[in-house]
Parts: C-alpha cells; sequence; structure tokens
C-alpha cells in the first residue's frame, strides 16, 4: 500500500467519523473519533464472515504506518506549534512558576511512582518486566495531552486560570518527558550508562538547547514576516519554521518538542501584536486551527485502529486495568505535594488538585513512545498496558469531565455562600445557666 493510499483511507475515516460524530452523537470531536474507530475495530477483530480480507488490509495499513515514527517524527512538530500559536505569554507568566513545577518535578514525580508502582503489579502478575522498563513506562505515560480536554474545559465553565495550568504544562512536558524517556532507553538497551549527574546534563543540554534554537528559529521568522506583507508567503514561513527547527533540533541531539513550541510562543505573541498585519493575523490563525483539527482527527482515528495490531492477552489486559487507578493516584500525588506547598505563597482554584488529576488526560504521545520501544515481550506488555490507560482516559476521564468540573464549581460556590450568610441571633436565654 502506497503512502498516498494510507493517507488518503485515513482521511477518508476521520472526515467520515467526524461526520457520523456531529450528526449523531454529539461527543467532543476527538473522543467521538477515538471511539468511533475503536468500534469498529472491535467489530473487525470479531470472526464475522467477509470481514477477513479488510481485518488484514487494516492490520498492513497499520504496520506499514508506525505511529511512533510518524508522531514523534513528524505530526508532533505541527500540533505543538499550533498548540502554541494561540497560547498568550502573558497569562504564561502568570502561571509560571505552576507550570514550570507541573511539567518538570510532577513528571519526574509521576515517572518514579508509576515505575515502582508498575514493577510490584507486573511482579505479582508473573509478567517479565524489567524495573528499568516500569520506569520507562512510567515515563511515556506521564505527559498530558491537552488537544482532547481544551474544549471540554472551555464548554464546562473551567476557571481560566485551570486552563493556562493545564494546556502550559501539556505543552512543555513532552519535552521533558522525551528526555527522560530517551535516557531511560538508552539503559535499558544498554547504549550506555546514565547516572544521575549524566541525567541532569543530559536534560540541561537538550532542554536549554531547545529553547535556545527555539528563540533564534522564531527571531529569525520574525525578520522574515516583518519585512513582508503577503499572507501566502508568511503562512509558508510559519509552516517552514515549525517543520525545519523541530528537523533541525532532532539533527542536533536537542529537544525538539521544546524547539517548536517556544518558536511557537513567539509568532504567537510578538509576531500577533507587532509583526503581522490583521489580514495575515486571520489567516495564519486559521490556516493552523484547520491544520491543527485535520491532524488530531486523523491521529485520533489512528489510535482507535491501533487496537487491531496490539496484544489482547489476558493478563496484559488486566495489567492495563490495574495500572489505571496506579496512574492516576500517582498524578494525584504528583501534582498536589507541589500545589500543597505552593498554596502558603498563592491561591489556587477550589478543587484544582481532583480537575488538574482527572483533567490530565494521555494521549497520543504515550501510544507513540510505548511503539517505539525495541522489540520483545516487555515492549508488547507495555504497548497493551500503555492503550488500556490511554483508553480509559480519553473516554472515561474525557466524557466525565464537565460534570466533575461542574459539580466542583457548585461545591464551592456553596461553600462561599456560607461563608457569607450572616449568623443567626442567638435563641432567647440561649448561654445562660437554669
Amino acid at each position: 500500500m502506497q503512502p498516498f493510499d494510507i493517507l488518503a483511507i485515513l482521511l477518508t475515516l476521520a472526515a467520515t467519523f467526524s461526520w457520523i460524530n456531529h450528526r449523531w452523537l454529539g461527543l467532543p470531536t476527538t473522543i467521538g473519533l477515538m471511539a468511533i474507530s475503536l468500534v469498529m475495530s472491535l467489530v473487525l477483530l470479531m470472526p464475522l464472515p467477509g470481514t477477513d480480507a479488510l481485518e488484514a488490509e487494516v492490520r498492513g495499513m497499520l504496520n506499514q504506518l508506525d505511529l511512533g515514527v510518524t508522531l514523534l517524527h513528524g505530526v508532533l512538530s505541527f500540533l505543538l506549534f499550533a498548540g502554541a500559536l494561540h497560547v498568550s505569554l502573558r497569562d504564561l507568566a502568570r502561571q509560571r512558576w505552576v507550570i514550570g513545577i507541573l511539567a518538570s518535578a510532577s513528571v519526574v514525580g509521576s515517572t518514579l511512582l508509576v515505575g515502582g508502582g508498575a514493577y510490584l503489579v507486573f511482579g505479582w502478575l508473573g509478567l517479565p518486566v524489567p524495573l528499568v522498563y516500569c520506569l520507562l513506562f512510567g515515563a511515556l505515560i506521564s505527559p498530558t495531552d491537552p488537544i482532547a480536554v481544551m474544549g471540554i474545559l472551555k464548554s464546562a465553565g473551567a476557571p481560566e486560570s485551570l486552563e493556562i495550568q493545564i494546556a502550559g504544562e501539556s505543552l512543555f512536558n513532552d519535552g521533558v518527558t522525551v528526555v527522560i524517556f530517551l535516557a531511560l532507553l538508552q539503559v535499558a538497551t544498554g547504549a550506555a550508562e546514565v547516572s544521575p549527574g549524566g541525567l541532569a546534563v543530559l536534560f540541561m543540554r537538550e532542554a536549554i538547547g531547545g529553547l535556545v534554537l527555539g528563540v533564534a528559529a522564531g527571531w529569525v521568522a520574525l525578520r522574515m514576516l516583518a519585512s513582508i506583507d503577503n499572507y501566502q508567503v508568511e503562512v509558508l514561513i510559519t509552516l517552514a519554521l515549525a517543520a525545519g527547527s523541530y528537523a533541525l533540533a532532532e539533527q542536533l541531539g536537542l529537544s525538539a518538542p521544546i524547539t517548536v513550541v517556544v518558536a511557537g510562543l513567539m509568532i504567537g505573541n510578538t509576531g500577533r501584536e507587532s509583526v503581522l498585519s490583521p489580514r495575515s493575523t486571520e489567516h495564519v490563525d486559521a490556516f493552523w486551527g484547520l491544520v491543527d483539527e485535520i491532524l488530531n482527527a486523523v491521529l485520533f482515528v489512528h489510535i482507535g485502529l491501533e487496537v487491531m495490531v496490539i496484544s489482547l492477552a489476558g493478563d496484559y489486559v488486566l495489567a492495563g486495568v490495574l495500572a489505571i487507578p496506579l496512574v492516576l493516584l500517582a498524578r494525584a500525588l504528583s501534582v498536589g505535594l507541589p500545589i500543597g506547598i505552593m498554596r502558603r505563597f498563592r491561591s489556587f482554584s477550589p478543587g484544582v488538585v481532583t480537575l488538574l488529576t482527572w483533567g490530565g488526560l494521555r494521549g497520543g504521545v504515550s501510544v507513540a513512545l510505548a511503539l517505539s520501544l525495541p522489540d520483545g515481550e516487555p515492549r508488547d506488555i507495555l504497548v497493551s498496558v500503555t492503550y488500556v490507560v490511554v483508553v480509559f482516559s480519553i473516554l472515561v476521564q474525557g466524557l466525565t469531565l464537565a460534570p466533575v468540573i461542574r459539580a466542583k464549581a457548585a461545591q464551592a460556590e456553596k461553600e462561599l455562600s456560607r461563608t457569607r450568610l450572616p449568623a443567626e441571633p442567638a435563641a432567647p436565654g440561649a448561654g445562660t445557666d437554669a
């Protein structure tokens, strides 16, 4: 099957499933697409007459189009750039300490908590997963995905500060996660022995290097944009910036996600305020909004179809089910502890730990990282477990997040109204001895 044929099939499925969801289901787009494609995959896996040839074609397509390679070394650059383009630096600056800690210390904490817990769970089930692979699972399952959750947060009336925290964390924690993941992968494959000091140096080199490259690439693009007023060329420059800076960062061994996020923030803020004309801004926003929607649609259809090429052995699925509360608990602890400390210096929205925990959805990056592991039984186990956690995260957490937000808001309003009620007058004779 030719690459164009695969792209044509995925686009057709995404368009068809989007129409079905919009016409009848009314679910958030990404959640609806994944649910429909997952149902279709499960139907094809059933022993139904006439489906064998179609199942074989879909399996062949998925094996040829490696999600790990496609997402991590291509599509992610455009998704991150599109996301960063619409994030305000002023909003990020107001939440900089929260976002910085959630995107770094909380990711490390979650990696250790999930990795240690997974080692106990896998050992109890008799699954042969070494500790370093358990830590790899902790790293790949820790990053949050804002794609499926941001629309829900807005429609449910979530506090603006919470939206900024989740969006900012999700933009930057991919870069931190990839650094941790690659370092642990070197240990797992025997390519290198990484000490804590070496890991710190690797992280600083990738993170700081990615930051510097992102600033440099964004600055060059801004100078080019400032010299013209032609929206077709300006859109092309932003497209080249997203793809070119990401590819260059990978070639230089720097954090490509951080590079493209920084470049996107520069175009979306400095470019929008003082470089692009109103007409150009409108066209750039429209273009990247469309790119974001199309790629997300194809990505979530792809994730739903991946169930056809992963192992559904009973022990693997059970391990995935047991990993769900483990991942949620690790998320609650890794965000709850730093927020508890920061409460001494600043205020937070009511129920922020609950909402960050339940709203920290896992998505395509986690599945792609799991698929990038070297072949072997540990990989098969971790791919299956990751897939179970991601499906639960998107379908269950995603569909129940809005009610949780509304319940927390109602609870906060109720508590606030109680504090505003005047004290009732004491009954006659109350407080006196008989």
